[in-house]
């Protein structure tokens, strides 16, 4: 340190001391806030990232931390606002009027007291993680600089640094230094030197806290003596002059820093003193002409960090507006990194910041940068070979744009985005944990420093875009804190511990939320924790200790906030709310000793509190959370359920409990008297160890009525087993004990089989210590003579009998699970045989078993014995003795049933016991067809099961599928289907009588070279048909390929001749789908059998027209003769109903087919038709009822109408006048149809002339239209040549004209003649515009027509005025051409018009329109001609009138 300051040194030591005196005479500071404790998280990164100490965070030891009722009382003051003692310290007449661009956009309306405090944190965020930052305001420092500003004129604050000291820079050269306790210590500068300077810019204080830098918004540094308070260099010529100081920062090494102005430039600072005298020299490190730098960050390491290998490199990150660099300031200059931004937002503002971070137990240090709304992460490391080499890390996306980003701890990093609001971040996880609006700080913004306005403003517009939200200066982090510079005050924003974050969520009521976070922090889960220190166990009993005294808070609440008055469901809603979490914690604690006891008896003192307690309990015993419970809880909970009337939930409860909190008497004797029979059975195994004493009670229940001769089985056992083997009992129906019986005995059975299979009912498992011991006695007691108290009437082993008349079939199931799971040895096998033997007796020697249930026994029998390793013995007659009990023909009842159990017996193995030959005789004689057909598949004989299948009426549709899948599948023998389709053969009309339809598809599939031969066999005519039709018709749904087939026609024409004998009103319908017969063979038929409508439907068929109208004219008249010679009739009459019919099919007939007629033929049948209908007319009116005279005329009326569109009208009028009734002048009958043709007429010819009126006028608009448009004057964009640039006036040649284009160009044609602008176009000479053209040379002229198609080469009007004022006379001016022809701009004008209306022309449709007018203007729309008019406008499908006024078209 210097010993003799200098002039200047003493003048600023001395203004140092006359400000401080001042500040502290002019009001006292305020201590409001405790020291500054400067946590220090990055302890975590000594290779344990989960043990926090205490010491490393500076947390002061507590010897009695607060209570949880003294935090709930105490007044947050963080949440107060701030006031000045002096209110005339906030008079702002005195600040510099030229630093109001310091403050922020969004916050230059914050100073409303009332939107002070806005803190605005996201609702799923808050409820997860609680309030995670603490945000307070420094009174005394934030006091002091507003009263700086009034007193000493200090300026607004511009810059901020922190370490074991605070420095305030402000707008008027000074800087403001205070220590821990917001104590002002020192006042650097003085407001002449700040005239001189400018504003502070730019702070940075190195690691002991010994110097302090100064920028200055006109570029000067200064360095301060932070323990003297003197100036100890002043820098001026380290940068270029005229550029501010952006950035100023001291590295690790005390003698270099970094500088960046608002040139772009950064450069090296190395401080040095030779004798005595103090230098500095200065390195230019990155030039601004190469990309201008705007944000530097050098690599700090912590104290215990400084031997890591990376320190020696002295990096250095620096952000441009294009890339980010790292280099090495040693032990030489050298990049080690670059990256491009990509694109981005140019306003956006370029972050860096460093931080060590543990990643795989290795510390290096990781690099966060961004601009905009994407944060990288790059991981730093030094190889063996010395190299250093960067990893792209997980970057973190965001929603919106960043303006500053601090890392507070290796895991959490606190990003500032563009609307000032705080987003705290989980850096592994991503995950948002707060967010917080910080307006009201009225952050402080360097934007005049970037935009260099103290210097004249010299800097580039990219630069002062990014200075607009640069806030570099005014956001400072140390040991965990980060400070905030407002315009009038510091905040700092640090963790809280996680004490302070549950007892925030406590003061707020969030007790819910307080418990999960706290729960959170005991199972290691929770996001940014400060001040759990120790091992794992440690720290969760120090979380479960708060969480207990929460729980207790909460139970007190929960009782305190109960309504007490209302409805009892409001109160049980209210505890259905909380008690269950005070029941989870606990549980999740582990604390049941708490639970039972404190809380037990806190919440008994409300009953209904109490009853949903003991209703909460259910679910964690049901789910095994729960073992073990207090007797006393215990009796109150069966207490409450039986009060309930919930004695399933008991039962279920019990078995899912800890015997030993139980009553046992007490349990047993309640099971019994509600039917618990689960409970009951459950605390007799694991109570006592017994497991007989339940089945004998049980047995003791359903033994009576069995012995009585009751059926216990009606009640399907299949759906009491899906119930009971889930231990639910259902309620006693209106069968009463019945029911009830029936319940205990599927107990019982389930019960003997988990005993038998070493299972525990009705969960878990025996010990096994047990298994042996229990089988033994279940087995001794099943084969028991009698039972304990047994009376002389009862029978021997009445277990087995008991058990067998409930249900034989699960009995013997259980039997069967049992004896697979026993070993070989010797007792085992003696109970087998002895159980096998006791089944037989008791089943065979009595007549009390139906037949189902003694094939029960044998079937079990039959697969016991089929085993490999059977020891059983069972003597083989008693299987004849079965087989006739089964097959005896003296008992027809239960026949289904009976076959069915002797099926199962046989397929369980049980046919070894029986001779073959002797079974199928006896099946055969109890029509046991099933039987039969399982013996036979047995031996291939697959045609005799064919018999069985015809034979067996409830099966006998079967046979179809069971022939074509022997036929069709793989895997038989030729023989073998060969006799199948012999015996298929012999039985097929036994098949047809069975199911016509599918006998077809197995005809159709399998004997299609056969179908003769089938028909031949189908001796009935009425089966033939049924037959023939499934075959033939594919309406009847069978899927046949009729072309594989290939029926000869004459078996079509023998289906046409039954069809038309028992279906004839079918025959034409038939005739339309059928395909393969002859025309003259099925006329023939048809006239056999009279069917006169089919006749006219084939010959018409056949092409004779004619034949076929005349059968329909004469069924047409037989119908009419029978009208004439009727007499009175009701108002309905069915022979004119036919008349009718008969007339509209012959009418029908000719319209098909007039087409294709020449008028000669068409008058051949229209005539002779009208003539028909008009006959009966001529009679006498009085021979015919006025009804059917009326309803003749209409029905002439249609023929008439009918025939005008092929017959012309003068042809009818004519040949209606020649009649001789008519003619002799009895017109009268006929002119109401003379009337109707004439109106007909009348209107097709209005229509016929409005049409093509609206035609006319269409065409004529649009010739108009078009002719506009194409003499359309041309409108030139300029009055020089656009080739030589000259007025067109002034050009001297003589014969030279002007051309003017539809684009607008102009030219004298001498010069487009000189750029060979001219294209012969058919025989033409066309000009093209020069300047419009794609190419100045002509190309080829198949190019060139192109172009002109496509409107390039646009044509131009020729002016006719020569290029000078002309004298009279002078023969040089060139005359318009008066040619008629269009040009291709005229063409192509006509052409755009013709695309608007696509179809056929008008000029066609008038042309055909005049020629039918002019030729038949009596008949416009007939066909007269001997040829159809196929080629016509009017006849094409997509023909439509158009007739709308055409769309404009476009100039």
């Amino acid at each position: 340190m210097e010993n003799e300051p200098d002039h200047e040194n003493v003048e600023q030591s001395l203004c140092a001391k006359t400000s401080e005196e001042e500040l502290n005479k002019s009001f006292n500071l305020e201590a409001s806030l405790s020291k500054f404790s400067y946590i220090d998280l990055d302890k975590e990164l000594e290779f344990k990232n989960d043990l926090i100490d205490d010491k490393e965070f500076d947390i002061p030891q507590v010897d009695t931390p607060p209570t949880l009722e003294s935090i709930l009382n105490e007044t947050d003051d963080e949440d107060e606002s701030f006031v000045l003692e002096d209110p005339t310290l906030l008079n702002i007449d005195t600040i510099d009027s030229h630093s109001y661009d310091t403050s922020s956009v969004a916050s230059s309306d914050s100073g409303d007291r009332t939107n002070l405090k806005r803190k605005k944190k996201l609702p799923d965020s808050f409820s997860l993680h609680g309030s995670v930052m603490r945000h307070s305001l420094l009174k005394g420092i934030s006091a002091q600089i507003v009263s700086a500003a009034d007193k000493v004129d200090a300026g607004l604050p511009t810059a901020i640094a922190v370490s074991s000291l605070i420095a305030v820079g402000t707008s008027h050269g000074l800087a403001l230094i205070f220590d821990q306790n917001q104590a002002l210590r020192l006042c650097l500068g003085s407001t002449s030197v700040g005239g001189q300077y400018g504003a502070i810019s730019a702070l940075s204080i190195n690691n002991d806290c010994s110097r302090l830098l100064c920028g200055f918004a006109k570029g000067q540094i200064t360095m301060w003596d932070l323990a003297s308070g003197k100036l100890l260099r002043s820098i001026t010529d380290a940068h270029p002059p005229g550029t501010a100081i952006l950035h100023i920062k001291f590295t690790d090494d005390p003698t270099l820093a970094i500088c960046n102005d608002s040139g772009g430039s950064v450069f090296e600072l190395t401080f040095k003193r030779v004798m005595g005298v103090r230098t500095c020299e200065s390195r230019c490190l990155f030039s601004g002409s190469k990309g201008e730098v705007c944000c530097i960050e050098p690599l700090h390491s912590k104290p215990e960090l400084k031997d890591h290998p990376i320190t020696q490199f002295s990096l250095l990150a620096m952000a441009s507006l294009t890339k980010i660099l790292v280099i090495g300031l040693k032990p030489s200059l050298k990049v080690w990194m670059t990256f491009p931004y990509g694109r981005m937002d140019p306003s956006s503002v370029p972050l860096l910041a460093w931080h060590f971070v543990a990643v795989q137990n290795y510390v290096n240090p990781m690099l966060a940068f961004c601009r905009g709304d994407v944060v990288h992460f790059l991981l730093v490391k030094r190889d063996e070979s010395g190299a250093i080499h960067v990893t792209k890390q997980k970057h973190l996306h965001l929603y919106y744009d960043l303006i500053n980003f601090t890392w507070i701890n290796s895991r959490t990093v606190v990003l500032l985005d563009s609307v000032e609001k705080l987003h705290v971040i989980d850096r592994q996880t991503q995950e948002e944990l707060e967010t917080v609006e910080i307006s009201e700080v009225q952050l402080v913004y360097n934007s005049s420093h970037f935009k260099s306005l103290a210097t004249g403003g010299n800097v580039s517009q990219a630069l002062a875009l990014v200075g607009e939200k640069a806030c570099y200066q005014s956001i400072s982090s140390y040991g965990g804190q980060i400070f905030y510079l407002g315009t009038k005050s510091v905040y700092v924003m640090m963790l809280r511990s996680w004490r302070e974050r549950v007892d925030h969520l406590l003061k707020q009521d969030c007790l819910t939320e307080a418990l999960a976070l706290a729960w959170s922090f005991h199972e290691g889960k929770a996001k940014a924790v400060v001040g759990l220190s120790g091992d794992a166990s440690k720290r969760k009993a120090i979380v479960a200790d708060r969480m207990v005294e929460i729980l207790f808070h909460y139970a007190d609440r929960a009782l305190k906030k109960c309504p007490d008055q209302g409805k009892i469901q409001v109160m049980e809603q209210h505890f259905q709310d909380m008690v269950p979490v005070i029941v989870d914690y606990c549980l999740l604690l582990q604390r049941k000793d708490l639970l039972f006891s404190q809380m037990y008896d806190k919440l008994s003192e409300n009953s209904v509190a109490k009853g949903v307690f003991l209703e909460c309990l259910e679910p964690y015993i049901l789910s095994d959370k729960l073992v073990g419970i207090t007797p006393q809880v215990m009796k109150d909970l069966i207490v409450h359920f039986q009060d309930k009337k919930l004695m399933e939930n008991v039962e279920a409860l019990i078995v899912h409990m800890d015997i030993t909190s139980l009553d046992i008497q007490q349990v047993v004797l309640m099971c019994w008297e509600n039917r618990l029979y689960d409970a009951m059975i459950y605390v007799y195994n694991r109570g006592m160890n017994e497991f007989i004493s339940p089945m004998e009670k049980l047995f003791r229940v359903i033994a009576p009525p069995l012995n009585a001769g009751k059926t216990l089985t009606a009640v399907s056992f299949c759906v009491d087993k899906c119930v009971h083997f889930l231990g639910q009992i259902p309620k006693v129906g209106m069968a009463g004990l019945y029911d009830e019986q029936v319940v205990m005995g599927n107990k019982l059975l389930v019960y003997i089989s988990c005993c038998l299979a070493g299972r525990a009912y009705p969960l878990g498992d025996i010990p096994e210590d047990l298994v042996p011991l229990v089988k033994n006695q279940v087995f001794e007691f099943l084969i028991r003579l009698h039972s304990a108290e047994a009376s002389p009437e009862e029978e021997i082993y009445p277990y087995i009998r008991t058990l067998l008349h409930f249900d034989t079939r699960e009995f013997l199931n259980v039997l069967a699970l049992t004896f697979e799971d026993f070993k070989n040895d010797k007792q085992a096998v003696e109970y087998q045989q002895r159980i096998v033997d006791i089944l037989l007796k008791v089943m065979v020697e009595n007549s009390d078993f139906t037949p189902s249930q003694v094939g029960c026994l044998f079937t079990f029998l039959a697969r016991q014995l089929a085993k490999p390793d059977n020891t059983l013995f069972v003597n083989r007659t008693l299987f004849d003795q079965v087989l006739e009990f089964l097959c005896s023909p003296d008992d027809d009842s239960r026949h289904s049933e009976r076959q069915q159990v002797l099926l199962e017996l046989l397929q369980a193995g049980g046919i070894v016991q029986f001779e073959e030959s002797r079974l199928i005789r006896m099946a055969e004689k109890a029509e046991f067809y099933q039987i039969c057909e399982f013996m036979y598949e047995r031996e291939h004989q697959y045609d005799k099961i064919i018999d069985c299948y015809l034979r067996d009426p409830l099966r006998e549709e079967e046979v179809f599928n069971y022939i074509h899948n022997i036929l069709s599948i793989p895997g038989h023998s030729p023989e073998e289907k060969q006799s199948v389709w012999q015996k298929a053969m012999d039985h097929i009309e036994e098949l047809v009588s069975l199911k016509p339809c599918k006998a077809a598809e197995l005809v159709a599939t399998h004997f299609s070279g056969h179908i003769e031969t089938v028909i031949k066999k189908l001796q009935n005519q009425v089966l033939l048909f049924k037959f023939l039709r499934s075959l033939l018709d594919p309406r009847e749904g069978i899927h046949i390929n009729q072309e594989l087939l290939q029926i000869s026609p004459c078996i079509t024409e023998q289906f046409i001749e039954l069809l038309c004998q028992f279906n004839p009103t079918q025959v034409i319908e038939t005739l339309q789908v059928l395909e393969c017969y002859r025309l003259e063979e099925t006329i023939q038929i048809t006239q056999k059998y009279q069917l006169h409508e089919v006749t006219a439907y084939l010959l018409e068929k056949k092409g004779d027209i004619h034949g076929a109208f005349l059968i329909m004219l004469e069924r047409l008249q037989s119908k009419l003769q029978e009208v004439t010679h009727q007499g009175e009739n009701t108002k309905e009459d069915p022979s004119l109903k036919d008349v009718e019919d008969t007339m509209v099919e012959t009418i029908a007939l000719c319209q098909r087919n007039s087409h294709n007629l020449n008028q000669q033929q068409r008058e051949a049948l229209w005539f002779p038709l009208l003539e028909a209908m008009m006959a009966p007319q001529k009679l006498s009116s009085s021979a015919i009822p006025h009804l059917h005279s009326e309803a003749l005329k209409s029905l002439t009326m249609q023929v008439l109408n009918s025939m005008a569109a092929f017959i012309a009208l003068p042809s009818i009028l004519q040949r209606i006048l020649q009649d001789p009734v008519y003619g002799k002048g009895k017109l009268g009958e006929i002119q109401g149809l003379i009337l109707g043709m004439l109106d007909t007429f009348n209107y097709e010819q209005t229509l016929l002339e409005t049409t093509t009126s609206l035609l006319n006028q269409d065409l004529h608009w649009s010739l108009c239209n078009l002719r506009a448009s194409v003499t359309r004057g041309l409108n030139p964009k300029q009055d020089y040549c656009s080739i030589c640039l000259q007025q067109y006036k002034r050009r001297q040649e003589m014969a030279d004209e002007i051309i003017v284009f539809s684009c607008g160009h102009l030219y004298h044609s001498f010069c487009l003649q000189n750029k060979e602008c001219t294209v012969e176009f058919e025989g033409q000479t066309r000009w093209t515009c020069y300047k419009c053209s794609s190419s100045n040379k002509v190309g080829k002229l198949s190019e060139n027509s192109s172009e002109i198609k496509k409107g390039r080469i646009t044509p131009s009007q020729v002016k006719m005025s020569p290029s000078y004022h002309q004298s009279k006379g002078d023969p040089t001016a060139k005359k318009g051409t008066s040619e008629p022809v269009l040009d291709p701009q005229q063409i192509q004008a006509f052409d755009q018009l013709c695309r608007l209306y696509r179809g056929s022309s008008r000029l066609a449709l008038l042309t055909e329109l005049s020629q039918n007018r002019s030729s038949e203007s009596y008949r416009p729309f007939s066909g007269s001609q001997s040829a159809p008019a196929f080629n016509s406008i009017f006849q094409n499908e997509n023909f439509q009138l158009q007739l709308i006024p055409p769309p404009v078209t476009e100039d």
